[in-house]
């Protein structure tokens, strides 16, 4: 299938690389098929992904691997909200962290309290609002 992309213009991916997030993503929920680009040039893995949606190509968000930014990172959730991703082994979990890259680079920032939570056997994710109080919409990776 080919997608027209927002940053690697237009390019071919299988089947078997779409997520499709049943309610969408907060503040985006008509979208619900999205992909996971990175720079495939690069040897090691990239600090930051693009989670692309598939059907509109302006739509692309950096995402982390929230372990490169807590390695202690350890959401709580109610275990009912993960049921519509199927049965999953840790193997097949994958929680990402949308972020914010404005102007000021400094001021880089990934959102704690509201992951990305993906079965990568049934490709099902899922955005939830972890109940952590620590976590912040807002956590700047560079500090002051």
């Amino acid at each position: 299938m080919k997608i027209n992309t927002r940053y690697f213009g237009e390019i071919e991916i299988g089947e078997e690389k779409i997520i499709h997030f049943e309610n969408g993503l907060f503040g985006f929920e008509q979208y619900k098929d999205y992909t996971i680009l990175f720079d495939v040039d690069s040897e090691e893995e990239p600090f930051f992904s693009w989670l692309q949606c598939v059907t509109e190509r302006e739509l692309a968000f950096p995402v982390v691997n929230p372990l490169k930014v807590q390695s202690d990172y350890d959401p709580v959730v109610e275990d009912e909200l993960l049921t519509s991703l199927g049965d999953m082994g840790e193997e097949d979990l994958l929680v990402l962290l949308l972020a914010t890259v404005p102007e000021d680079v400094k001021k880089t920032s990934v959102n704690m309290k509201a992951p990305l939570v993906i079965n990568a056997g049934t490709r099902q994710g899922i955005q939830i609002v972890a109940e952590n109080a620590d976590y912040e919409i807002k956590h700047y990776l560079i500090e002051e």
